[in-house]
């Protein structure tokens, strides 16, 4: 069959070779179309744009695709679920408020497509106040795992039962100018309740694993193993990926009163543990710690009788609203306390970034999975974990003997906080 006939018209090859082409490229642009509609990502941006003009109408989003506000992000299909009995009872956990949701997509975006769009972990989101349905809308746009919502009640996000409002607030004005947070009263709520609250919460507390995420943190690297079962067959209770100190001045008696908790519940610890990782052999806390801002962890640690009795006895120290002590380094001594080293993992090859600091590892096998400058890393000049590679275990003798014959490592507050001095 032969071109339409057109009384008067004499098409030319020339025509014939344009309405071709012309034909070819619309045919073209409509397979890509519908294919990055069914992916749920944009495969030719400049096409995609001209389309809807051929189609008659503007382009309409497909019911169920990701969309994210963190740029080149291309949506990864979601591969089948892991197989029956593959994970742990675990789950992400994030202490967040409303007004973080930005930086808390941008951390699951990159969460999901490093690690959980394969392993499909639960998240659980906790709030101090209740979710908006803005903040729910943004998560359930960026990840199809289930998200378990929970709110603080005034037991978990509360002062010390030894602290006083008014005490708290002469102590914030006294110490805002001299530390970080030295003047927020949320950051103390917030520190007390990672110290010692959080794996109470009906959400986490029939929980065996948990992994810490934040808001505006990075993951760097695919992780295409699982951290919890790495850690469980391995015999491994908590993880990290950065160790730096703690500033002086937010712990100034923390070490005091673990020192006079070790003396009178020794029974509790182990024969042998880690401790000499925040201890030096003058027997006083050397300021190394976890940054727990990311931690995965075997909860039996947080539940166990010897730290509930270390978080008790320092819940009645008033330092954590009196001073500034933070989860980290009380998370810290305690696992340096109550475990072995081969309970205790660096995740070398976990490539991590927290506003402040970043983790990128240098082995070449390592960083083939990574986007990140290894010379940027703070980790390897880091002197608290050079010293995790070189301390080993040491007896509880050994440790009650330093700890014993080292004078208090303690800052007398009688002019500034009577109330904070030892009786």
């Amino acid at each position: 069959m032969g071109p339409p006939h057109i009384a008067g018209f004499k098409p030319t090859a020339r025509i014939y070779k344009m309405a071709i082409l012309l034909a070819a490229a619309v045919a073209v642009s409509l397979t890509m179309w519908m294919a990055s509609s069914l992916l749920g990502t944009e495969l030719a941006p400049s096409l995609g744009a001209k389309l809807p003009s051929v189609l008659g109408g503007a382009k309409q989003p497909v019911a169920g695709s990701i969309t994210t506000s963190v740029q080149g992000s291309a949506r990864v299909p979601y591969e089948d679920p892991a197989a029956p009995g593959a994970r742990v009872n675990g789950a992400m956990v994030a202490l967040v408020r409303n007004s973080e949701l930005d930086g808390l997509r941008k951390s699951i975006r990159m969460f999901e497509d490093r690690f959980n769009r394969r392993f499909k972990y639960p998240y659980v989101l906790l709030n101090d106040q209740n979710f908006t349905q803005e903040f729910r809308d943004g998560i359930a746009a960026i990840t199809k795992n289930e998200v378990r919502y929970g709110v603080l009640d005034n037991t978990q996000w509360a002062y010390s039962p030894s602290v006083t409002a008014e005490g708290t607030a002469e102590m914030l004005e006294l110490n805002k100018n001299r530390y970080m947070y030295g003047g927020s009263l949320s950051y103390r709520f917030m520190c007390r309740f990672q110290s010692g609250m959080f794996y109470r919460h009906p959400l986490v507390r029939d929980l065996d694993w948990y992994w810490r995420i934040e808001p505006d943190v990075e993951y760097y690297c695919d992780i295409d193993y699982d951290p919890f079962v790495y850690m469980r067959d391995n015999g491994i209770k908590y993880g990290f990926t950065i160790a730096p100190r703690e500033g002086r001045y937010t712990v100034e008696s923390l070490w005091y009163h673990t020192r006079e908790w070790i003396k009178k519940n020794s029974d509790l610890l182990p024969a042998r543990s880690l401790v000499n990782w925040v201890m030096g052999t003058d027997g006083h806390y050397n300021l190394c710690h976890f940054w727990s801002n990311f931690e995965i962890v075997d909860l039996s640690l947080y539940r166990s009788a010897a730290y509930e009795s270390y978080f008790r006895y320092l819940d009645d120290a008033k330092g954590f609203f009196y001073e500034r002590w933070g989860d980290a380094p009380v998370h810290s001594i305690a696992a340096s306390l109550l475990l072995a080293k081969g309970e205790i993992h660096w995740f070398e090859d976990i490539g991590y970034k927290h506003p402040g600091m970043m983790h990128c590892p240098r082995d070449a096998a390592m960083h083939s999975k990574c986007i990140c400058d290894p010379a940027k890393s703070y980790t390897y000049r880091s002197a608290c974990q050079t010293r995790f590679a070189k301390v080993n275990n040491m007896n509880k003798e050994r440790m009650l003997q330093l700890i014993n014959n080292s004078e208090a490592d303690y800052r007398s507050f009688n002019e500034t906080a009577p109330e904070l001095a030892p009786a």
